[in-house]
Protein backbone atom coordinates (compact mmCIF):
# COMPACT_ATOMS: atom_id res chain seq x y z
CA UNK A 1 0.00 0.00 0.00
CA UNK A 2 1.43 3.46 -1.34
CA UNK A 3 0.77 6.24 1.74
CA UNK A 4 2.15 9.60 2.30
CA UNK A 5 2.76 11.47 5.75
CA UNK A 6 2.26 14.83 5.96
CA UNK A 7 3.75 16.36 9.67
CA UNK A 8 1.26 19.51 9.53
CA UNK A 9 1.49 22.64 12.17
CA UNK A 10 -2.24 24.61 11.88
CA UNK A 11 -0.69 26.91 14.70
CA UNK A 12 3.19 27.08 13.72
CA UNK A 13 5.56 27.68 16.87
CA UNK A 14 2.50 29.22 19.04
CA UNK A 15 2.06 28.23 22.30
CA UNK A 16 0.48 28.16 25.58
CA UNK A 17 3.01 26.76 27.34
CA UNK A 18 7.16 27.98 27.87
CA UNK A 19 9.25 24.76 28.21
CA UNK A 20 12.71 25.73 29.24
CA UNK A 21 14.01 23.64 26.47
CA UNK A 22 11.76 24.24 23.63
CA UNK A 23 13.85 23.34 20.16
CA UNK A 24 10.83 24.27 18.07
CA UNK A 25 10.96 27.83 19.80
CA UNK A 26 15.20 27.39 19.00
CA UNK A 27 14.58 26.64 15.44
CA UNK A 28 11.78 28.92 14.95
CA UNK A 29 13.86 31.95 15.81
CA UNK A 30 16.71 31.13 13.56
CA UNK A 31 14.10 32.14 10.78
CA UNK A 32 12.79 35.30 9.73
CA UNK A 33 9.29 34.60 10.46
CA UNK A 34 9.38 32.84 14.09
CA UNK A 35 5.59 32.41 14.01
CA UNK A 36 3.76 32.14 10.61
CA UNK A 37 0.61 32.37 13.09
CA UNK A 38 -3.02 29.64 12.62
CA UNK A 39 -3.23 28.42 9.24
CA UNK A 40 -5.72 30.41 7.55
CA UNK A 41 -8.90 28.40 5.59
CA UNK A 42 -7.43 28.74 2.13
CA UNK A 43 -3.74 27.04 2.68
CA UNK A 44 -5.65 24.30 5.13
CA UNK A 45 -7.89 22.85 1.80
CA UNK A 46 -5.09 23.68 -0.52
CA UNK A 47 -2.91 21.07 1.60
CA UNK A 48 -5.77 18.57 1.52
CA UNK A 49 -6.36 19.29 -2.37
CA UNK A 50 -2.40 18.30 -2.58
CA UNK A 51 -2.58 15.05 -0.76
CA UNK A 52 -5.93 13.97 -2.87
CA UNK A 53 -3.84 14.48 -6.11
CA UNK A 54 -1.13 11.95 -5.14
CA UNK A 55 -1.23 8.75 -6.82
CA UNK A 56 -1.05 7.19 -2.97
CA UNK A 57 -3.79 4.61 -1.11
CA UNK A 58 -3.53 5.75 2.55
CA UNK A 59 -2.68 9.64 4.00
CA UNK A 60 -1.31 10.50 7.33
CA UNK A 61 -2.05 13.70 8.62
CA UNK A 62 -0.22 14.49 11.54
CA UNK A 63 -0.49 18.03 13.73
CA UNK A 64 2.29 19.15 15.42
CA UNK A 65 3.45 22.26 17.16
CA UNK A 66 4.10 25.00 18.78
CA UNK A 67 1.00 23.29 20.27
CA UNK A 68 -1.42 22.31 17.61
CA UNK A 69 -4.43 22.48 19.78
CA UNK A 70 -3.92 26.27 20.01
CA UNK A 71 -5.50 26.24 16.75
CA UNK A 72 -8.99 25.71 18.23
CA UNK A 73 -11.28 22.14 17.99
CA UNK A 74 -13.18 24.14 15.15
CA UNK A 75 -10.43 24.34 12.72
CA UNK A 76 -9.57 20.21 13.16
CA UNK A 77 -12.92 19.83 12.55
CA UNK A 78 -13.25 22.41 9.11
CA UNK A 79 -10.05 20.25 8.35
CA UNK A 80 -11.98 16.55 8.65
CA UNK A 81 -14.70 17.49 7.00
CA UNK A 82 -12.93 18.74 4.22
CA UNK A 83 -11.22 15.53 3.83
CA UNK A 84 -14.28 14.07 3.93
CA UNK A 85 -15.93 15.79 1.20
CA UNK A 86 -12.81 15.09 -1.00
CA UNK A 87 -11.53 12.05 -0.10
CA UNK A 88 -11.58 10.28 -3.40
CA UNK A 89 -10.96 6.88 -1.75
CA UNK A 90 -7.94 6.90 0.13
CA UNK A 91 -7.50 5.37 3.86
CA UNK A 92 -7.30 8.48 6.10
CA UNK A 93 -5.74 8.60 9.39
CA UNK A 94 -4.66 11.14 11.81
CA UNK A 95 -2.67 11.70 14.57
CA UNK A 96 -1.33 14.94 17.17
CA UNK A 97 1.34 15.35 19.50
CA UNK A 98 0.02 17.89 22.21
CA UNK A 99 1.37 18.95 25.40
CA UNK A 100 -1.87 17.99 26.87
CA UNK A 101 -2.78 21.48 28.71
CA UNK A 102 -5.94 22.14 26.59
CA UNK A 103 -7.76 18.76 26.16
CA UNK A 104 -11.21 19.15 27.32
CA UNK A 105 -14.38 16.72 26.58
CA UNK A 106 -14.69 18.56 22.96
CA UNK A 107 -11.50 17.23 22.10
CA UNK A 108 -11.93 14.03 23.51
CA UNK A 109 -14.99 13.40 21.76
CA UNK A 110 -13.14 14.72 18.30
CA UNK A 111 -10.29 12.00 19.01
CA UNK A 112 -12.43 9.40 19.89
CA UNK A 113 -14.72 9.87 16.88
CA UNK A 114 -12.10 10.21 14.21
CA UNK A 115 -9.67 7.67 16.18
CA UNK A 116 -6.64 9.62 16.41
CA UNK A 117 -3.63 8.54 17.85
CA UNK A 118 -3.07 10.96 20.44
CA UNK A 119 0.83 11.87 21.44
CA UNK A 120 0.64 13.97 25.27
CA UNK A 121 4.25 15.62 26.12
CA UNK A 122 5.00 14.61 29.79
CA UNK A 123 8.41 14.56 31.30
CA UNK A 124 8.02 11.98 33.95
CA UNK A 125 7.63 12.41 37.61
CA UNK A 126 6.15 15.74 38.70
CA UNK A 127 9.81 17.35 40.03
CA UNK A 128 11.51 16.61 36.57
CA UNK A 129 8.31 17.90 35.01
CA UNK A 130 7.20 20.53 36.60
CA UNK A 131 10.55 22.36 36.41
CA UNK A 132 11.04 22.07 32.68
CA UNK A 133 7.62 22.33 31.37
CA UNK A 134 5.29 25.81 32.87
CA UNK A 135 2.89 27.16 31.48
CA UNK A 136 2.90 30.91 30.34
CA UNK A 137 2.28 32.11 33.82
CA UNK A 138 5.29 30.21 35.11
CA UNK A 139 3.62 27.03 36.88
CA UNK A 140 3.77 23.25 36.77
CA UNK A 141 1.66 21.54 34.51
CA UNK A 142 2.17 18.02 35.84
CA UNK A 143 -1.38 17.65 37.49
CA UNK A 144 -3.50 18.60 34.72
CA UNK A 145 -1.73 17.07 32.13
CA UNK A 146 -2.15 13.83 34.07
CA UNK A 147 -6.24 14.44 34.84
CA UNK A 148 -6.36 15.06 30.96
CA UNK A 149 -4.62 11.67 30.44
CA UNK A 150 -7.54 10.34 32.07
CA UNK A 151 -9.90 11.51 30.11
CA UNK A 152 -8.29 10.16 27.13
CA UNK A 153 -7.89 6.79 28.90
CA UNK A 154 -11.83 7.20 29.80
CA UNK A 155 -12.79 7.33 26.27
CA UNK A 156 -10.34 4.83 25.41
CA UNK A 157 -8.79 7.28 23.15
CA UNK A 158 -5.13 5.61 21.95
CA UNK A 159 -2.67 7.68 22.95
CA UNK A 160 1.05 7.09 23.85
CA UNK A 161 4.07 9.37 26.21
CA UNK A 162 6.44 11.09 24.28
CA UNK A 163 8.89 12.72 26.98
CA UNK A 164 12.57 14.92 26.29
CA UNK A 165 15.45 13.04 27.90
CA UNK A 166 17.19 16.02 29.29
CA UNK A 167 20.54 15.78 31.40
CA UNK A 168 18.78 16.13 34.48
CA UNK A 169 16.59 13.28 33.69
CA UNK A 170 18.76 11.32 32.80
CA UNK A 171 20.32 10.93 36.42
CA UNK A 172 17.10 9.25 37.21
CA UNK A 173 16.39 6.63 35.06
CA UNK A 174 14.91 4.45 38.10
CA UNK A 175 12.50 6.77 38.92
CA UNK A 176 11.42 7.38 35.58
CA UNK A 177 10.95 4.25 34.69
CA UNK A 178 9.11 3.72 38.13
CA UNK A 179 6.88 6.85 37.15
CA UNK A 180 5.67 4.85 33.99
CA UNK A 181 4.66 1.68 35.66
CA UNK A 182 2.63 3.52 38.45
CA UNK A 183 0.73 5.14 35.58
CA UNK A 184 0.60 2.45 33.69
CA UNK A 185 1.93 4.16 30.02
CA UNK A 186 3.15 0.91 27.88
CA UNK A 187 4.18 2.95 24.91
CA UNK A 188 6.30 5.52 25.20
CA UNK A 189 8.80 7.50 23.46
CA UNK A 190 11.91 9.42 24.77
CA UNK A 191 13.27 12.05 22.60
CA UNK A 192 16.95 13.69 23.61
CA UNK A 193 16.83 17.25 24.90
CA UNK A 194 18.93 19.02 21.80
CA UNK A 195 21.27 21.34 21.93
CA UNK A 196 20.50 25.20 20.46
CA UNK A 197 21.55 25.28 16.60
CA UNK A 198 23.79 27.83 18.27
CA UNK A 199 25.72 25.32 20.19
CA UNK A 200 26.77 27.29 22.35
CA UNK A 201 23.49 28.80 23.87
CA UNK A 202 23.17 28.96 27.52
CA UNK A 203 20.04 26.02 27.39
CA UNK A 204 22.40 24.08 25.92
CA UNK A 205 23.14 22.86 30.02
CA UNK A 206 19.75 20.98 29.35
CA UNK A 207 20.75 19.41 26.40
CA UNK A 208 21.67 15.68 26.35
CA UNK A 209 25.45 14.24 26.62
CA UNK A 210 26.44 11.00 24.83
CA UNK A 211 27.41 9.85 28.23
CA UNK A 212 24.03 10.69 29.38
CA UNK A 213 22.39 8.96 26.67
CA UNK A 214 24.76 5.82 27.27
CA UNK A 215 24.50 5.37 31.22
CA UNK A 216 20.66 6.37 31.13
CA UNK A 217 19.72 3.60 28.25
CA UNK A 218 21.82 0.58 30.18
CA UNK A 219 19.65 1.29 33.39
CA UNK A 220 16.55 1.97 31.83
CA UNK A 221 17.18 -0.80 29.57
CA UNK A 222 17.96 -3.70 32.81
CA UNK A 223 14.63 -2.41 33.96
CA UNK A 224 12.70 -2.85 30.80
CA UNK A 225 14.44 -6.14 30.07
CA UNK A 226 12.62 -7.10 33.63
CA UNK A 227 9.60 -6.13 33.00
CA UNK A 228 9.89 -8.28 29.55
CA UNK A 229 11.07 -11.60 31.10
CA UNK A 230 8.26 -11.27 33.23
CA UNK A 231 5.47 -10.98 30.65
CA UNK A 232 4.70 -7.12 30.35
CA UNK A 233 5.68 -5.58 27.01
CA UNK A 234 6.31 -1.89 27.09
CA UNK A 235 6.47 -0.01 24.00
CA UNK A 236 9.71 2.05 24.18
CA UNK A 237 10.77 3.88 20.69
CA UNK A 238 14.14 3.35 20.63
CA UNK A 239 13.88 -0.95 21.45
CA UNK A 240 11.18 -1.46 19.62
CA UNK A 241 13.12 0.06 16.17
CA UNK A 242 16.24 -1.85 17.37
CA UNK A 243 15.42 -5.17 18.07
CA UNK A 244 13.98 -5.76 14.79
CA UNK A 245 17.12 -4.76 13.26
CA UNK A 246 18.66 -8.26 14.40
CA UNK A 247 16.58 -9.73 12.41
CA UNK A 248 17.17 -7.85 9.32
CA UNK A 249 14.35 -5.61 9.73
CA UNK A 250 14.64 -1.96 9.08
CA UNK A 251 13.44 0.76 11.60
CA UNK A 252 10.77 2.68 11.22
CA UNK A 253 11.92 5.85 13.02
CA UNK A 254 13.42 8.21 10.37
CA UNK A 255 17.40 9.00 10.51
CA UNK A 256 18.29 5.55 12.57
CA UNK A 257 20.31 4.36 9.07
CA UNK A 258 21.92 7.38 8.83
CA UNK A 259 19.78 8.82 5.61
CA UNK A 260 17.09 11.30 5.95
CA UNK A 261 13.84 11.15 4.18
CA UNK A 262 11.69 14.11 3.33
CA UNK A 263 9.38 14.39 5.59
CA UNK A 264 6.78 17.36 3.96
CA UNK A 265 6.33 19.41 7.26
CA UNK A 266 3.49 21.83 6.26
CA UNK A 267 4.12 25.28 8.73
CA UNK A 268 0.67 27.46 8.66
CA UNK A 269 1.35 29.61 6.08
CA UNK A 270 1.85 26.50 3.87
CA UNK A 271 5.35 26.51 3.69
CA UNK A 272 7.05 22.97 3.56
CA UNK A 273 9.83 21.97 4.66
CA UNK A 274 12.03 18.30 4.56
CA UNK A 275 12.47 18.11 8.42
CA UNK A 276 10.71 18.90 11.78
CA UNK A 277 14.23 19.46 12.99
CA UNK A 278 15.21 21.73 10.10
CA UNK A 279 12.15 24.03 9.86
CA UNK A 280 14.36 26.82 8.57
CA UNK A 281 14.28 29.82 5.54
CA UNK A 282 16.99 28.12 3.76
CA UNK A 283 15.11 24.56 3.25
CA UNK A 284 11.45 25.66 1.81
CA UNK A 285 10.86 23.49 -0.42
CA UNK A 286 7.95 25.07 -1.87
CA UNK A 287 3.80 25.92 -1.11
CA UNK A 288 1.14 24.01 -1.33
CA UNK A 289 -0.97 26.72 -2.30
CA UNK A 290 1.08 27.28 -5.20
CA UNK A 291 2.93 23.87 -5.34
CA UNK A 292 1.93 20.28 -5.71
CA UNK A 293 3.60 18.08 -3.34
CA UNK A 294 5.87 15.51 -6.26
CA UNK A 295 7.50 19.35 -7.23
CA UNK A 296 8.08 19.88 -3.52
CA UNK A 297 9.63 16.51 -2.99
CA UNK A 298 12.11 17.13 -5.72
CA UNK A 299 12.60 20.49 -5.25
CA UNK A 300 16.40 21.72 -5.27
CA UNK A 301 16.28 22.46 -1.19
CA UNK A 302 15.45 18.89 -0.68
CA UNK A 303 18.11 17.54 -2.50
CA UNK A 304 20.06 20.03 -0.81
CA UNK A 305 18.97 19.01 2.35
CA UNK A 306 19.52 15.24 1.85
CA UNK A 307 22.99 15.32 0.58
CA UNK A 308 24.41 17.66 3.52
CA UNK A 309 27.60 16.22 5.13
CA UNK A 310 26.92 14.41 7.55
CA UNK A 311 29.72 14.64 10.67
CA UNK A 312 31.08 11.79 12.34
CA UNK A 313 32.80 10.17 15.42
CA UNK A 314 36.37 8.40 15.47
CA UNK A 315 34.96 5.15 16.48
CA UNK A 316 32.92 4.73 13.23
CA UNK A 317 35.58 3.07 11.67
CA UNK A 318 36.26 -0.03 13.78
CA UNK A 319 32.32 0.22 15.26
CA UNK A 320 30.46 -3.34 14.89
CA UNK A 321 26.97 -1.95 14.49
CA UNK A 322 28.55 0.71 12.23
CA UNK A 323 25.80 -1.29 9.74
CA UNK A 324 22.75 -0.38 11.97
CA UNK A 325 23.45 3.46 12.44
CA UNK A 326 25.92 4.60 9.64
CA UNK A 327 26.09 7.98 12.13
CA UNK A 328 22.20 8.00 12.81
CA UNK A 329 20.19 11.06 12.62
CA UNK A 330 22.10 14.17 11.54
CA UNK A 331 20.37 16.45 14.11
CA UNK A 332 20.16 13.73 17.25
CA UNK A 333 23.12 12.35 16.93
CA UNK A 334 24.91 15.24 18.72
CA UNK A 335 23.67 13.14 21.52
CA UNK A 336 24.79 9.94 20.70
CA UNK A 337 28.58 10.92 19.56
CA UNK A 338 31.44 13.38 20.26
CA UNK A 339 34.45 12.89 18.32
CA UNK A 340 36.12 10.23 19.96
CA UNK A 341 33.04 8.97 22.10
CA UNK A 342 30.03 6.98 20.90
CA UNK A 343 26.98 6.50 23.64
CA UNK A 344 25.20 4.93 21.09
CA UNK A 345 28.04 2.34 20.82
CA UNK A 346 28.37 1.83 24.45
CA UNK A 347 24.64 1.29 24.98
CA UNK A 348 24.39 -1.07 22.01
CA UNK A 349 27.00 -3.28 23.03
CA UNK A 350 26.22 -3.67 26.78
CA UNK A 351 22.57 -4.57 25.01
CA UNK A 352 23.20 -6.70 22.16
CA UNK A 353 23.17 -10.23 23.99
CA UNK A 354 19.41 -9.48 25.39
CA UNK A 355 18.45 -7.89 22.45
CA UNK A 356 19.50 -10.27 20.07
CA UNK A 357 17.74 -13.15 22.52
CA UNK A 358 14.32 -10.75 21.98
CA UNK A 359 14.75 -10.65 18.27
CA UNK A 360 15.07 -14.48 17.69
CA UNK A 361 11.73 -14.72 19.56
CA UNK A 362 10.07 -12.21 17.15
CA UNK A 363 7.17 -13.59 15.25
CA UNK A 364 7.86 -12.57 11.64
CA UNK A 365 4.65 -13.29 10.40
CA UNK A 366 3.07 -10.11 11.47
Amino acid sequence: MKSISLLIKPASSLCNMRCRYCFYADVSHHRMDPSMGIMADNVMKALIDRTMEMDVDQINYCFQGGEPCVAGVDYFKRFIDYVNQHNTGKKISYAIQTNGTLIDQKWVELFKQHHFLVGVSVDGFKRNHDHFRKDSYGKGTHTSILYNIRRLNNAKVDYNILTVLTHELAKNPDELFQFYLDQQFDYVQLIPCLPSLNFDAPTDRFALTPRDFANFYKRFFDLWFDQYRSGHYISVTLFDNLIPMYRGIAPSQCGMLGQCAMQLVVEGNGNVYPCDFYVLDRYVCGNVVNDPLDSIMHAANATLFLNEKRRTCSQCATCPFIHMCHGNCKRLNICYFDEDYCGYRDFLQYSINRMRLIAANLDMSK
